[in-house]
């Protein structure tokens, strides 16, 4: 362990949309933050190729692109940027204590979660070959499925997710064929008779990927294999949709903050506040709803604000800035 205890009056762990915004808005309200980017700088939109539904890019932006100029933007309001991720905290007292890979320990007046969730995929190579090219392979068809219009697509899933984003993609793709691995779907009646009486949907009972084929570059196809039959079969695609669900990165807080049942964060209903007096959560460690990175940036901005209101009601001389659009 370091010998030497850092204080900090606000610290953000993670570096999506929601930790960049948040640390825009520290920074400009005198906060002084300090972000720790995490396992992966700048969350899941570094694995999106192209975005093109974030306010402000007439044009689109690539992911990545998008993360290097939030996190330019935060510094530039002298947000402290540094790279490694927090393995452990201790919210039991007063003191918000976090360590950083394990060695170096930090006391915080004030902790902003901005984690994300993972979403799950099947782990099949090519699977996983695929969506590192960014040709076809995607977990958000709110995100990508303006990209395959017209096009046929192949979607893994039984829950309401999956069948909610089936339905969204059957409106833009001419041909949506949606695999469920057991003989029943898991989700909602409501939610399984609107994807059975789409027309352009057709689903496949007892069905699971063998393999995501392609042409090295792009998606082509799918073969998958019927698991009581053991037969197999191709089905031609331009898109593969994975919608088995996310994981919200926030086992590190499990001791201490409030969750549901998967994991997600819970917070106070209309704030980003925690069961924890001083930390905060935004983004897609609490959202499993939206997901979408406009409404993470969002959360950020709340959760900063959230914050500095906290930090002048305990500390009166702590005053808190108005809040500006420029």
């Amino acid at each position: 362990m370091s010998e030497t205890i850092e204080k900090v009056t606000c610290l953000i762990i993670g570096s999506g949309p929601a930790g960049y915004t948040a640390a825009i808005y520290a920074a400009r309200a005198n906060m002084n933050p300090v972000l720790y980017q995490g396992t992966q700088p700048g969350g899941q939109l570094t694995t999106t190729n192209e975005v093109e539904n974030f306010p402000g890019y007439p044009e689109g932006v690539t992911g990545p692109e998008m993360m290097v100029q939030l996190q330019a933007q935060a510094e530039r309001f002298d947000t402290d940027v540094r790279h490694g991720w927090v393995t452990k905290v201790d919210f039991s007292g007063p003191v918000h204590k976090v360590w950083v890979n394990d060695t170096k320990e930090i006391h915080c007046d004030t902790v902003i979660i901005s984690t994300g969730a993972s979403a799950k995929y099947l782990g099949l190579e090519s699977e996983q070959k695929y969506l590192k090219l960014g040709g076809g392979v995607s977990a958000c068809a709110v995100c990508d499925g303006f990209f395959y219009r017209n096009q046929e697509v192949v979607i893994v899933g039984a829950g309401d997710s999956a069948c909610e984003e089936a339905h969204y993609l059957s409106k833009l793709c001419k041909k949506v064929t949606m695999l469920v691995r057991r003989d029943e779907f898991r989700a909602s009646k409501i939610m399984e008779a609107r994807v059975k009486n789409t027309k352009n949907i057709e689903i496949l009972f007892n069905t699971e990927t063998d393999e995501v084929l392609g042409d090295g570059q792009v998606v082509t196809g799918v073969r998958v294999f019927n698991n009581k039959t053991g037969a197999k079969h191709e089905i031609p695609a331009t898109g593969f949709f994975v919608a088995i669900g996310h994981k919200p990165n926030t086992d590190i807080f499990k001791d201490y903050l409030d969750m549901d049942e998967t994991g997600y964060i819970i917070n106070v209903p209309g704030s980003s506040k925690t069961n924890v007096e001083g930390v905060f959560v935004s983004g897609d460690a609490a959202d499993h709803v939206y997901r979408q990175a406009v409404t993470a940036a969002g959360t950020g901005c709340m959760a900063a604000l959230d914050a500095e209101r906290w930090l002048a009601a305990k500390d009166a001389s702590f005053e808190v800035s108005t809040p500006t659009y420029n």
